[in-house]
């Protein structure tokens, strides 16, 4: 059984095009659809499961009717991930479990009025749970509120989902050594840069990070316009690639 993992936003919140923004990218993105980037999110299918990977998406509600997937998988509560949330929870039917840190205070008020969501699916570093036979093992993440990363495993595959982040705290790093996924796809707001990232990652960072991990496919997303117009004029490295919308990827 292949664990498949469908790329359906590759953006920050800016989002590409950005609103009132001329550069080269924003104007190749108004012009074909393709170079368009929606916030950075995820879908996992496995066992014939699907899994939303974070919530972003305004209108996720269009994309995904009652009964088209089995849960959601939060990185953290920021706005741009869970803005999708807000409207669904009004629906009827059964409950929908949202799996995700402890943060006490979520975003905005989705804890107080849940309606059809369940928020009651708290998941711990490093503690690990399964989705319908899908090992999923939280990783801690550096961000500017309570995030967390995903190994995804199987019997045959580990894909790790690494976004919000900049860099990785050094237990995530160790981890990931040891478990050595053959797939990564991390957060690179940024192009390279001689000076550390605050809050996204940038090309310098994560590059640094697989000269530790050696994974053999790493895959860009969290692009942001600015990174964008430096891909138009600059190739990756080996084994380096930026995610785009739409992406699939299938590890058997």
């Amino acid at each position: 059984m292949s664990l498949t993992i469908t790329l359906s936003g590759t953006g920050g919140a800016q989002g590409v095009p950005a609103y009132g923004c001329d550069c080269a990218a924003c104007r190749r993105a108004r012009l074909q659809e393709q170079y368009r980037r929606r916030p950075c999110s995820g879908v996992v299918k496995f066992n014939d499961a699907v899994t939303l990977l974070d919530a972003g998406i305004p209108h996720l509600m269009d994309d995904w009717p009652a009964g088209s997937f089995r849960q959601f998988l939060l990185t953290h509560y920021h706005m741009d991930h869970v803005q999708g949330l807000f409207p669904l929870r009004w629906g009827v039917g059964a409950s929908i479990p949202v799996y995700g840190p402890p943060d006490e205070q979520g975003c905005d008020d989705l804890f107080k009025h849940p309606g059809i969501l369940d928020f009651s699916y708290t998941v711990e570093p490093f503690v690990v749970f399964e989705l319908q036979g899908l090992q999923v093992t939280p990783l801690p993440l550096n961000h500017s509120k309570l995030t967390l990363g995903y190994l995804l495993e199987t019997a045959h595959s580990r894909v790790a989902w690494l976004s919000d982040t900049a860099g990785l705290p050094d237990k995530t790093l160790t981890f990931l050594l040891n478990n050595q996924p053959q797939v990564i796809v991390i957060d690179c707001s940024h192009a390279p840069s001689p000076e550390p990232p605050r809050n996204h990652g940038d090309l310098t960072t994560v590059m640094a990070m697989n000269e530790v991990i050696h994974c053999p496919q790493v895959i860009l997303t969290h692009i942001s316009h600015q990174f964008d117009v430096w891909l138009m004029d600059n190739p990756l490295p080996d084994g380096f690639e930026a995610g785009y919308d739409g992406m699939q990827i299938v590890v058997d």
